[in-house]
């Protein structure tokens, strides 16, 4: 009788681990996902005259997601630069800039609640692959959702050319991602 005793208790602590195992292993219900839009925009390089192509094509994928109370946006930006602009790539921009914001969804023009500017962008862009190909992602900007007001990520790339004395010139405008 004895022997019987531990071999069901040993069932049951085996039954038991076995559930606890997978609730472990199971994804929350909760679980907050980004909501992303992706866009694109091509500039030229005005300092650029040579024979190559000089164009930039750029991505932005901007997400944002409601966890809780919190607001979460982000982006990443990705591009193909032209070849000949790589061979000089530090060269080509003084300054260059991604502006991220969170903006509250409302009738009308959208207010800014939050923002941040991602000078990294520059360094990312003259440090492209042998193709002029790269890739940069912004850090995350958490904010404190308001009622029940929905939120979106917006932004824009800022970009100043070496060699043509304007600075910053009109800003890369991208889509924002869906309401969260």
């Amino acid at each position: 009788m004895r022997k019987l005793k531990r071999s069901t208790s040993a069932a049951l602590i085996v039954a038991t681990l076995s559930g606890t195992a997978a609730l472990a292993t199971a994804a929350p219900a909760s679980a907050a996902s980004y909501h992303c839009k992706t866009s694109s925009y091509t500039v030229d390089d005005p300092s650029y005259n040579g024979p190559d192509s000089d164009n930039w094509d750029f991505d932005v994928t901007l997400c944002g997601k409601r966890s809780g109370s919190n607001i979460y946006t982000t982006a990443k930006v990705t591009w193909d630069g032209p070849y000949a602009a790589n061979q000089h790539s530090s060269l080509t921009f003084n300054k260059a800039r991604f502006h991220l914001q969170t903006k509250k969804s409302t009738a009308g023009t959208d207010p800014v609640v939050q923002y941040a500017n991602y000078t990294g962008l520059e360094h990312a862009l003259e440090h492209s692959s042998g193709n002029g190909n790269g890739s940069y992602e912004t850090g995350t900007l958490k904010t404190k959702a308001s009622g029940r007001y929905q939120y979106l990520a917006d932004g824009y790339i800022e970009l100043d050319w070496s060699g043509d004395g304007a600075g910053y010139r009109k800003p890369l405008l991208f889509s924002a991602s869906p309401v969260v």
